[in-house]
C-alpha cells in the first residue's frame, strides 16, 4: 500500500483577471485581451465577452464576442478595429459538464474619440482642474437615461451619485481629489468618449477633446493662489524643452501631428501635470457638390 494523500477541494471558484493592452486606444492599434489567473493549470478554454450597460442595477450584462462561442485555447483575443471606449470580460471553463469559473471583473479600453451618437463634455472645458474647482460632466446622445462612472475610485467603477450629484443627464462635481477617468453610459448601450480629468494646485490649460490639424490652440499655466504668472513660464513637450517667455501661453498658430503629445509647464519650482493632447489628421476627398452634411474635408484619428 502507497502513503495515504489528502485531497481538499476547494468550493470557491477560481477567480481570472482581465488586462488589455493598450488601456487608452491609439490610432489603427488592436486591443489585446489577457485572461489570467493566480494558479494556473492545464485545461482550460477562455471565453471572451463585451459589456452592454445596465442602468437598472449599475452593473453590466455580458455579450460573448465573435468566435468564442465554445471558447478559446489561448488565453488572449484580439479584437480589431475598435474605435471607441469599451468594457470586457473572462471566464474559463473546463470539463464535461463544462465547470465554469466566475467572470473576470470589466476592465475597459478608453478613447478620448467621439463615437457617431453619444459624448461627453466638460465644463469648464479643460483637463487639469484645481482640487477646489466645481466641474460638470454633460452626456448627451440618442438616449433619455445616462450614468456617469468613473475610475479608479475606492469601490470598483462607482457611479456619479458615489461621490457628486447627477440632475438628468449632468453629473456635477464640487471638488476633485485625484485623478480619474470619466465616461458617460447611455440605457440604450451606448458609451461616449473618456476623459481624463485630474484635480491639483497648479494646472495646464489643454483642450480635453483631439484637435484637428491646421487649427489653433493656446496652452496656458495657471496657479490655485491666483497669483499671475507673467516670466519664467517653460513648456514642455514629451519632456522636452519648448520654449519660455513673458506670458503664461503657449500658441501653436497650426498643429500639425507632430505636436501630438504629453505637455506640461513649469514656473518657480513647480510643477503641472502633463496632459496628452491629441492631433487630427484632415484628409480632403475629390468630391465636386460639398456642403456641410457631406463635406469635402473630415478629420480622422488616423
Amino acid at each position: 500500500w502507497s502513503d495515504f494523500i489528502k485531497l481538499t477541494v476547494n468550493n470557491n471558484k477560481p477567480q481570472f483577471v482581465l488586462t488589455v493592452s493598450p488601456s487608452w486606444l491609439s490610432p489603427g492599434a488592436s486591443v489585446t485581451l489577457k485572461c489570467e489567473v493566480e494558479h494556473p493549470s492545464a485545461g482550460w478554454r477562455f471565453y471572451w465577452y463585451k459589456t452592454v450597460p445596465k442602468l437598472s442595477d449599475r452593473l453590466y450584462r455580458y455579450e460573448l464576442l465573435p468566435g468564442s462561442d465554445s471558447g478559446t485555447e489561448e488565453d488572449s483575443y484580439m479584437v480589431h478595429g475598435q474605435t471607441h471606449t469599451a468594457g470586457y470580460v473572462c471566464r474559463a471553463g473546463r470539463g464535461e459538464p463544462v465547470f465554469y469559473t466566475e467572470h473576470s471583473k470589466p476592465t475597459f479600453v478608453w478613447s478620448g474619440d467621439f463615437p457617431p451618437s453619444a459624448s461627453l463634455t466638460v465644463s469648464p472645458d479643460r483637463v487639469q482642474h484645481f482640487t477646489s474647482d466645481s466641474v460638470s460632466l454633460s452626456c448627451e446622445g440618442n438616449s433619455t437615461e445616462w450614468r456617469v462612472r468613473r475610475f479608479p475610485e475606492d469601490s470598483y467603477l462607482s457611479l456619479c451619485s458615489d461621490w457628486g450629484t447627477m440632475t438628468g443627464s449632468t453629473c456635477n462635481i464640487s471638488g476633485l481629489n485625484s485623478s480619474a477617468v470619466y465616461w458617460c453610459e447611455s440605457g440604450s448601450g451606448q458609451f461616449t468618449n473618456s476623459v481624463n480629468i485630474t484635480g491639483h494646485n497648479m494646472i495646464l490649460m489643454s483642450p480635453v477633446h483631439p484637435v484637428t490639424e491646421g487649427q489653433s490652440v493656446s496652452l496656458g499655466c495657471r496657479l490655485k493662489t491666483g497669483q499671475k504668472l507673467s516670466n519664467n513660464v517653460f513648456f514642455y513637450q514629451n519632456d522636452k524643452l519648448l520654449q519660455n517667455h513673458t506670458r503664461v501661453e503657449l500658441i501653436i498658430s497650426a498643429v500639425s501631428k507632430s505636436h501630438e503629445g504629453f505637455y506640461k509647464c513649469q514656473h518657480s519650482g513647480k510643477e503641472s501635470p502633463q496632459s496628452w493632447m491629441t492631433v487630427k489628421r484632415m484628409f480632403c476627398f475629390p468630391l465636386q457638390n460639398c456642403s456641410k452634411h457631406s463635406p469635402c474635408c473630415r478629420s480622422t484619428n488616423l
